[in-house]
């Protein structure tokens, strides 16, 4: 480990000042949870889960029927191909097995 990667772990609070492992940093409230010993309420959790989800980046509806007539055309695409593979060596076996 060369002499910026020491400092840079010292500065993060991983590394001590004589090269001894440091406490790692945890954030304020991870240490007022673990404190207080208590549980997100109900509440608070789908509060959070709303503010998260307004967040999203959502698609918008020519995107999503752009995307779904691409899925659609792929997967009739595989499934012509696999159907296809199968017709093709079933006739080959059967034409190696009949001569």
């Amino acid at each position: 480990m060369n002499r910026e990667q020491k400092r840079m772990l010292q500065r993060q609070g991983q590394m001590g000042a004589d090269g001894s492992a440091g406490s790692r940093r945890t954030s304020v409230d991870d240490v007022q949870r673990r404190r207080s010993g208590e549980r997100t309420r109900p509440r608070d959790f789908v509060r959070q889960v709303r503010e998260e989800m307004r967040q999203v980046a959502w698609p918008t509806r020519p995107e999503v029927v752009n995307y779904t007539t691409i899925v659609l055309f792929v997967l009739v695409f595989m499934t012509a191909l696999i159907f296809g593979l199968g017709v093709g060596s079933e006739k080959f076996v059967s034409f190696l097995f009949t001569k």
